[in-house]
């Protein structure tokens, strides 16, 4: 093969990026359905059709792969902010998609493993607790008050779809939204500001 015979650069860093995309796919099912333990590094290959050796080219090792799609996972979180506190409720109790599902089972189907737990809640902090409390009103511990959210939220998720929570699932659950937005909304504002309160 002659280097005229070459793909050009750009069609090369294409298939590599699909590959990738791929691979990560495939890695965010097989976790999602079998939790860090369960998921092995074969299991993945295959189901992105690629070889094994492509995943530490591209991740370095399991533990890599596993902390970019927990990233993903992790991506599209609610912004539980005054402003955005209603909505957020309304998503909590009567929304979210099989992604925001997904990515909870994937969080409780590896959480007895110790790293894959501190990967998790590594990304939770560096990503999602750090916007939120930026977003937040008020400089009293805003850390504080992003992680207790995220933990709120987490919880009616877990109640709601994992547990199958009978009065987080009936057909009347929008009565719900407003005890869950004042809840949202103690947290989120600080000590002292009223809800009504603009932010400055």
């Amino acid at each position: 093969m002659t280097l005229d015979d070459q793909p050009p650069a750009a069609a090369r860093r294409r298939d590599a990026a699909a590959t990738r995309a791929a691979i990560l796919s495939a890695a965010r099912e097989v976790f999602t359905e079998r939790g860090y333990d369960g998921a092995g590094v074969r299991e993945i290959a295959r189901a992105a059709d690629v070889d094994t050796r492509l995943i530490s080219r591209y991740f370095g090792s399991k533990e890599g792969l596993f902390a970019e799609v927990v990233d993903l996972a992790y991506e599209k979180s609610l912004m539980m902010t005054p402003e955005h506190n209603a909505e957020a409720a309304r998503a909590l109790l009567s929304g979210m998609d099989k992604a925001a599902s997904d990515g909870l089972l994937l969080t409780l189907r590896s959480a007895s493993n110790t790293r894959a737990s501190a990967i998790m809640r590594e990304s939770i902090e560096r990503n999602y607790q750090r916007r939120l409390a930026a977003a937040l009103p008020g400089d009293d511990d805003a850390t504080g008050r992003a992680a207790v959210l995220i933990a709120i939220c987490s919880g009616v998720l877990l109640s709601r779809l994992v547990l199958g929570h009978t009065a987080l699932n009936s057909p009347d659950v929008e009565r719900l939204v407003p005890y869950l937005h004042a809840a949202l909304d103690a947290v989120a504002n600080a000590p002292g500001r009223s809800a009504e309160e603009p932010r400055e």
